[in-house]
């Protein structure tokens, strides 16, 4: 019997035909449950939106809630969301990137 294409499967197999590579990833738990988590992929093309071959997630939170993020989803190229805000974000460097993000989670963490 041939197997049918559920939504899940052909988004799945859609989104996993550009080649990638994990550059790097990082997460740690802070003691008040919030959850910091770094995610870089490098990519054989670039993302719909975005001029590098770098696919991102950079999240800071907890489960179900984001406070900050910055991200390169398809089709909007780079950004980031600060609470319910969200802006365009100039991507020059990994490092500039993170940087940037770990500077945005400690104004929000000064704020708690």
């Amino acid at each position: 019997m041939k197997e049918l294409l559920t939504p899940l499967v052909f988004y799945g197999n859609l989104r996993h035909t550009m080649k990638s590579h994990l550059a790097f990833h990082d997460k740690a738990v802070y003691p008040d449950g919030s959850i910091i988590e770094m995610t870089i992929l490098e990519l054989s093309g670039s993302v719909a939106g975005s001029r590098h071959m770098l696919k991102y997630s950079l999240f800071y939170g907890s489960p179900g809630t984001r406070i900050v993020g910055y991200d390169n989803e398809r089709g909007k190229g780079d950004h980031k969301h600060i609470g319910e805000d969200e802006e365009a974000y100039l991507f020059t460097t990994v490092e500039q990137l993170v940087a940037d993000f770990l500077s945005d989670v400690a104004r929000e963490r000064s704020k708690e």
